[in-house]
């Protein structure tokens, strides 16, 4: 453990008894108290989780705007500032680089928040495609915490720490908030099926205000939650993660992000993704439930009518719905749902149905 990078927060993921994992080239929190209670302090009150690993670059200048919509497959000319937008960004292949955030202050100011384990591959990517277009990329990643206040109570919580009115700010939208006497940026955003808050706030600050936010959310019911939880948090809100439903041998199209693929405009990979929905998909993410007593990992084989159709990408027993689901990546011919599939455990086929991702939901402020 001791070659892995570490965050602002890893004496104190110490402190508070942390199980610690590697994850993307960091030491980071897999647990605390348990998987179970920190994704029900979540579900029912909040959490508040370290997610500093994740990178941001700063793109900047004049043709900040056309170079971004040319990288990322949504259409960010859609978006006013203060606003951000998710987005797939693509290889000339139709695969995926990333998926990303992108968070707008001007027409000539962006920041992409990406994923820790593709930072310098993303920064590398944009880096390379840059020519012709005033701008400036720079990857503040390491300049930059970020911790996740997600829950139903999550704005209460920060509510009691600034004049900001929070209800004030929608879903997918940001700004700049002086926070317990701290300038941070702050979005409605998260990655857990709740209503919750990201905050980005320069490294010296995260311990204080980590320390902070659990001493203002105690009453509520607040958890300090690892990446177990956020893991299954976002399994159950049928959110995607590289690696796993997104990958550089997964389309976004085959991942069901066909809504973040903007076919009217030109991006990388735009031609190879026209081609890819015009001829039909071979193979889609969907959604299953077993129907047998099993429980389905990452990686295990899916059969139907006695051949192999593809893998499970995430499998859990679900702590919100107390059933056994996952999502795969199969053969289109078998991904109606209601079609019965066989997910191969320990070498034995266990039954399961086809299902909609989408197995929780929740109203977000809009």
């Amino acid at each position: 453990m001791d070659s892995l990078k570490k965050t602002p927060l890893y004496d104190t993921h110490l402190k508070y008894g942390a199980k610690m994992i590697e994850f993307a080239g960091f030491s980071m929190p897999v647990q605390y108290e348990s998987i179970l209670k920190e994704h029900e302090a979540v579900r029912n009150n909040a959490g508040l989780f370290d997610v500093s690993h994740m990178g941001e670059i700063i793109v900047e200048g004049r043709d900040s705007e056309k170079f971004i919509n040319y990288m990322v497959t949504n259409d960010i000319t859609k978006i006013s500032a203060n606003q951000a937008m998710y987005s797939p960004m693509c290889y000339q292949n139709g695969t995926t680089v990333d998926d990303l955030l992108v968070y707008k202050f001007s027409n000539e100011k962006y920041m992409l928040v990406v994923n820790a384990s593709n930072i310098d591959k993303d920064y590398n990517w944009i880096d390379e495609n840059k020519n012709g277009y005033n701008i400036v990329v720079k990857n503040i990643s390491n300049e930059i915490s970020e911790l996740a206040l997600q829950g139903p109570k999550s704005q209460e919580i920060l509510q009691k720490m600034t004049e900001y009115n929070l209800d004030d700010m929608k879903y997918y939208h940001f700004d700049k908030i002086n926070l317990d006497g701290v300038d941070c940026l702050i979005s409605r955003s998260g990655y857990t099926g709740e209503d919750g808050f990201e905050i980005f706030l320069k490294n010296d600050y995260a311990q204080p205000m980590w320390e902070k936010i659990l001493a203002v959310g105690e009453e509520f019911g607040i958890k300090p939650a690892g990446l177990g939880a956020r893991d299954t948090l976002r399994f159950e809100a049928g959110l995607p993660l590289y690696g796993n439903e997104l990958s550089e041998n997964i389309t976004p199209l085959e991942a069901g992000l066909g809504s973040f693929v903007k076919l009217e405009k030109d991006f990388i990979g735009r031609d190879a993704l026209f081609k890819q929905k015009q001829e039909g998909l071979k193979r889609k993410i969907v959604g299953f439930e077993m129907a047998d007593n099993g429980i389905p990992r990452h990686g295990y084989d899916v059969y139907a009518q006695g051949e192999k159709i593809g893998y499970v990408t995430t499998g859990y027993l679900s702590p919100t719905l107390n059933k056994n689901i996952g999502m795969a990546l199969i053969s289109s011919q078998f991904a109606t749902i209601g079609n019965e599939i066989n997910i191969i455990i320990r070498n034995k086929h266990y039954k399961a149905f086809v299902t909609s991702k989408n197995f929780y939901k929740k109203n977000y402020k809009k």
